[in-house]
Parts: C-alpha cells; structure tokens; sequence
C-alpha cells in the first residue's frame, strides 16, 4: 500500500484546526503520514496542535513566511507516494483519500486525481455538493480551458497529487499570495497526463472567514492575483498556444476586470491590453437584477461602482 502525505499549513487557525487533523486521522487510507507546519501564528494554534503529536502527528513550527512557504517546507518533509494538501480550515471526508488512490493505483499512472467538493459555512452538514463541468475525466489542456471559461474550480484539498508530479510541477511560488494555489495546480495539471475525476471523493472548503486571504481585496493581493494570471496563461500557452486557449485566457483576464473594478486602475489597464492582445473575450458581468439591468443599458462600469456604494454603507 503506498503512503499519502496530508500536509496542512496553518496560521492562526485554533478555531478550527482540531477539526481539520481530526478529518485527516479518520482517513480510511491505512498508510498515511500527516505533517502540520505553523506558520509563526500568533494564536494558540501551536499548542492546540501540539495535543495531537502522540497520534503520529508531526508537527513544525518556523517563524511566518506565508502560505505557500509553509507548503514548500512540507513538501520537503513529506515521504509519501502520494500527496494530499489540507488547508487548516478545511475538511476532507473519511474516505476520500482511499477511493482517490485506488483510483490512481488502478491503471492510471501519471495521472492526478479530482473529487467532489462543496462550500459550507457552519457545519458541513449543511452543505449540498452542486457538480459543476470540471467534475469529469479530462486531458490537462481541456480541464483548464474549461476551468477557466466558466466550467468551476477545484480547491487544493480536492486534488490528490501523486508525487512525481509533484516534483515535475516543482515548488510553491513564494512571492504569490493570493491565488497561489491556483498558480500551483495549473502546473500540476499541466504536469500530468490527464484528470481522473473520482465521484465520492469529498471535500469541505469553509468559507467566510474573516480575514482570510481569498476574500481581501487589498493591493499585495490583486499584484498577487494579476501575476498569478500571467504566470498560468503563460503555462498554458507554452503547451498550447491556440485560438482556444488564448481565448480563455483572455476569459481569465476578463473575468480578473470584472472582479476588480474599480479597484487599482492600473492594473485593470493591463489586465484590458492582456485580453485585447489575446484576442479579445465574449465574457459577460454577472450580477443581481439590478446589476444586470444597469449592465443591459451599456454601463457594467456604473454599476460597479453603485454596487461597492452599496457596500459601505
């Protein structure tokens, strides 16, 4: 049986990172070994932590150097076969691991593994997994031109990675922040020979958090997630530069202008001359009625800006 290497980064996460180690002990999947790294929190999440050390948890604290250097050095402490990020909010269910890596282990060498995931606030009890376009078997290039055309997404903790893919992919971007991940998988996808979509292999991504680094608006992150753009487009270009894939990619460009305005204008122009120079997106807004009201009379822009009106008061 091949060992899976669950790798959780954390930083100030107390709250919920008993959770979260209790969901990667439950794995069905015997041979497993879980790495947690603390980040340099400035909560009780090392201690709390530090309880679950006599259950074979290895635990690492390092001074905060981000997200994704906390990922690289559990990468350089993981020994498994296979690789299985958790971020330390979120959960994974008992069986998830086992049936992504029979899957694996069933003929499909080189490949990477997807599964169902969901959102949940509270308990993830009340979630309701919702199956989305890229919830299917998928070559490397189609997965992310459909990904990125509207098709879904696919959270960290829903991959299962063997490690030779890892290693090809190499490491985490450290000078990223915000979608670092996304950066990441779409070297690993690209590293792979295809996705293997497994049904029943679930995963919870809680959402909602306040202050977490997906839902902040601010300059570091927007420079992060502009770059991680024109690092991924970049990546698929080089294995594919065709009418379709620079179409999404202008959709990805598209969709950043859309999310940010009217925030940083100057990133927002060089977003506009990405799309423009890969040939242009048919992309529409999306918003309420209201929105989409404004939208029909020509001015997407107005209604931007009476939506974040709306915000702040």
């Amino acid at each position: 049986m091949k060992k899976v290497s669950i790798l959780i980064p954390c930083y100030n996460a107390e709250g919920w990172i008993v959770d979260t180690i209790k969901s990667a002990l439950a794995q069905t999947w015997y041979n497993k070994e879980i790495i947690l790294v603390d980040d340099g929190s400035k909560d009780n999440t090392l201690n709390v932590a530090k309880q679950f050390a006599p259950r074979r948890v290895k635990i690492i604290s390092q001074s905060n150097q981000g997200a994704s250097a906390a990922r690289n050095r559990l990468l350089l402490e993981a020994q498994g076969d296979f690789i299985q990020y958790l971020d330390a909010d979120d959960l994974l269910a008992t069986d998830k691991i086992e049936r992504q890596a029979q899957l694996l282990s069933a003929g499909n060498a080189n490949c990477i593994a997807a599964g169902e995931w969901v959102r949940f606030y509270n308990s993830p009890t009340e979630a309701y997994f919702i199956p989305e376009p890229v919830w299917s078997d998928m070559s490397p290039v189609d997965w992310l031109i459909c990904s990125w055309e509207g098709g879904g997404m696919m959270p960290l903790h829903a991959w299962l990675v063997p490690r030779q893919i890892a290693e090809k992919a190499g490491d985490w971007n450290e000078g990223l922040s915000l979608n670092d991940d996304g950066e990441y998988f779409c070297r690993v996808v690209l590293a792979s020979r295809g996705i293997k979509f497994c049904p029943g292999a679930k995963s919870y991504y809680r959402s909602s958090i306040k202050g977490s680094l997906s839902g902040t608006n601010s300059r570091k992150a927007l420079e992060s997630a502009i770059k991680s753009l024109e690092l991924c487009t970049n990546h698929l270009l080089v294995k594919e530069n065709s009418p379709r894939t620079r179409h999404a990619c202008a959709t990805a460009f598209q969709r950043f202008i859309y999310s940010t305005y009217p925030d940083a204008p100057d990133l927002i122009q060089m977003a506009e001359a990405k799309v423009q120079s890969l040939g242009g997106s048919d992309l529409k807004p999306s918003g309420g009625q209201c929105f989409q009201f404004l939208t029909h009379l020509g001015s997407w822009k107005l209604a931007k800006q009476l939506q974040k009106l709306s915000r702040r008061r």
